[in-house]
């Protein structure tokens, strides 16, 4: 039997999100390795991405948040570029890619992020910042008028993660 990926309210400490997170990438791995070459190609719908190709953007979304919350470590605003995603997971061709490595990169690359963030202060997690673009680049987004934190934008990061793997897995969970 299938494990279920949780997606349930925020964990109400650091230690206890990325906890999840990390029991979240290893469950989820396991379970993509599980499918065939095969059916990661299944698309989810006309002109929607297939598993292969969600697992792709879940793999740029990694590349460009772990670069931002690096630097969010430097700055006072969390302002960061945005990225063509649609264009990103064309131009490398998952669909093309082996299903394994893909799997593998994902895995390693989202462990390291979590080491990364357990590395943050928690001063630096909770401060506010005024001057952001979350309301553009955030998967759940927040007006600019607004401040914000760090860590509402990593837990944001993970929150989108669990949304693409619901939707290869066929859960339909929100978080």
């Amino acid at each position: 039997m299938a494990e279920t990926i949780s997606v349930s309210s925020a964990p109400t400490s650091i230690n206890q999100f990325l906890t999840d997170f990390r029991e979240t990438v290893e469950t989820a791995a396991s379970r993509l390795l599980e499918l065939s070459p095969q059916e990661s190609q299944v698309n989810s719908g006309s002109g929607k991405w297939s598993h292969r190709q969600i697992l792709g953007h879940l793999i740029d979304s990694a590349a460009n948040n772990h670069q931002r919350f690096v630097r969010a470590q430097f700055s006072d605003e969390l302002v960061f570029p945005g990225y063509r995603q649609d264009d990103w997971v064309t131009v490398q061709q998952y669909a093309s890619e082996s299903w394994p490595h893909l799997v593998q990169l994902w895995r390693f690359y989202n462990l390291h992020i979590s080491h990364v963030i357990s590395a943050m202060s928690e001063s630096t997690l909770v401060k506010l910042r005024s001057k952001h673009n979350l309301n553009e680049i955030a998967w759940r987004t927040v007006d600019c008028s607004q401040p914000t934190t760090l860590e509402y934008f990593v837990r944001d990061y993970v929150g989108h993660m669990k949304h693409h793997l619901a939707q290869i897995f066929g859960n339909d969970i929100e978080t």
